[in-house]
């Protein structure tokens, strides 16, 4: 069984840091790569080798897979991890580490692969007993089957990219004369943003909650989940906020459910983390897309289970079996991450620049995954995300009692950012009860002027 020594982080930003501290945690050394851009930033700073790996475009840099790779082969790395974005649910670049004897900290390349592709995604979902949205049995070219398939599931339908996400190449369509041209408006937008125009039709649910489902796999048929979170808050298809467990989920929901995705990824021989997305709507969930990865908001998971999440992927890779059969998860408490990004709160047009004063809140139950510091220069070039606020409380008002007094105490002074809009929110009475959806925020900002 291989025992990892070396580790190279190929993101940059909180997850390199959250990675960096799990492996030294374990005693694992670390590898930071980084762009010129991202020369002084503190996962660099703490690595215990830092390679750069190009200049601050990602497509030159973070997305560049022979840079990487050589900084894998230069630094004697013996695994990677991707982190989430950038190429962590690339299945070409899982495959090239392998083939260079390097372990790929994440899933099996032939399920990245199929997971990566909506359509395929929704075929294996269905076939595994997910529940699916009422839709199309793959993509659809031919307006005259897009046609039937509308009328037959009912308007309004949603056209959506095989290949995307985050909104682009997504179209919701009310009148059948309609159709037609949004299709093609949906297969434009998806070729220009994914290279690829495949589209494919769902029933388009209303008014509905994002749900998703951690769970975890061993590769070798074995599987647990570890709850579900609440993702509702959402400004274009963007998450805000996320809690765990959901406000509106109950108990029996989530036995019945987390046993259904458990088995759906025992059955798939899923190997390391990953996420089951469903929209739930009166009591029904049905699977919109699964993400073959850490997600931003795991540490909310982290928080009411108790189990830490890259230090399991790590130790899967390796080829250890899961620390935690079924029976032994325990859910305890409400936890609740804002994502604190570099950005007006009011318009949200990004804020790069110095960081002049810098304050991380704490106390018991207190956590701030950041690479900021006092001096720290926010580039332009990436995510506006620049730190996640989590609270952990016994009961969902403790940790909304804990969060306001913690956005209280956390000062970030040089570039603006959207802790005003998470003090608005919880002020707000509908949010205090966990009454939201995903439309929710939204018509809220619309409410607010912003």
């Amino acid at each position: 069984m291989p025992q990892i020594k070396k580790l190279l982080i190929a993101n940059r930003g909180e997850i390199a840091l959250r990675i960096h501290r799990a492996c030294h945690e374990m005693g694992i050394k670390t590898v930071a790569v980084h762009s010129t851009a991202d020369a002084d930033a503190m996962h660099v700073r703490l690595a215990d080798e830092a390679i750069c790996i190009g200049p601050p475009s990602a497509a030159d840099s973070y997305l560049n897979i022979p840079n990487i790779i050589s900084a894998a082969e230069i630094s004697g790395a013996d695994a990677i991890h991707p982190g989430y974005g950038f190429l962590s649910e690339n299945a070409q670049f899982a495959e090239i580490v392998e083939l260079h004897n390097i372990l790929f900290v994440g899933p099996k390349p032939e399920h990245i692969r199929t997971m990566g592709d909506k359509v395929q995604a929704k075929r294996t979902a269905g076939a595994l007993g997910l529940p699916l949205v009422p839709g199309s049995d793959g993509a659809i070219s031919d307006i005259a089957e897009a046609k039937r398939i509308a009328e037959d599931i009912g308007y309004p339908v949603i056209i959506k990219a095989a290949s995307g996400g985050g909104g682009r190449g997504m179209k919701v369509v009310n009148d059948p004369e309609d159709l037609e041209t949004q299709m093609q408006q949906a297969g434009s937008e998806a070729k220009a943003a994914f290279g690829d125009a495949t589209v494919y039709m769902e029933k388009y649910l209303g008014n509905p909650r994002h749900i998703e489902f951690q769970i975890f796999g061993d590769g070798e048929g074995n599987a647990i989940h570890l709850g579900e979170r609440d993702c509702s808050l959402q400004r274009r298809h963007q998450k805000v906020l996320e809690e765990a467990p959901s406000p509106i989920i109950t108990a029996e929901e989530r036995e019945r459910m987390g046993g259904i995705v458990a088995k759906a990824m025992a059955d798939m021989g899923y190997r390391g983390a990953g996420t089951i997305e469903f929209l739930w709507e009166a009591g029904e969930f049905y699977f919109i897309e699964m993400n073959t990865r850490l997600q931003v908001e795991h540490p909310v998971t982290e928080m009411i289970t108790g189990l830490d999440l890259v230090r399991e992927q790590i130790r899967v890779a390796e080829g250890h079996p899961l620390t935690l059969r079924q029976e032994d998860v325990q859910f305890r408490g409400h936890a609740i991450e804002c994502r604190i990004n570099a950005e007006d709160p009011r318009t949200f047009a990004p804020s790069p620049g110095l960081v002049k004063v810098y304050h991380a809140p704490g106390g018991m139950h207190v956590r701030v995954d950041s690479g900021l510091y006092a001096g720290y220069r926010v580039p332009p070039y990436y995510d506006s995300m620049i730190a996640k606020l989590i609270v952990y409380g016994t009961t969902r008002q403790g940790a909304l009692r804990r969060l306001r007094r913690a956005l209280e105490e956390m000062v970030i002074e040089g570039v603006t950012t959207t802790i005003p809009l998470h003090r608005a929110l919880l002020d707000d009475p509908e949010f205090q009860e966990g009454a939201y959806t995903i439309k929710w925020l939204e018509e809220w900002l619309a409410k607010q002027g912003a």
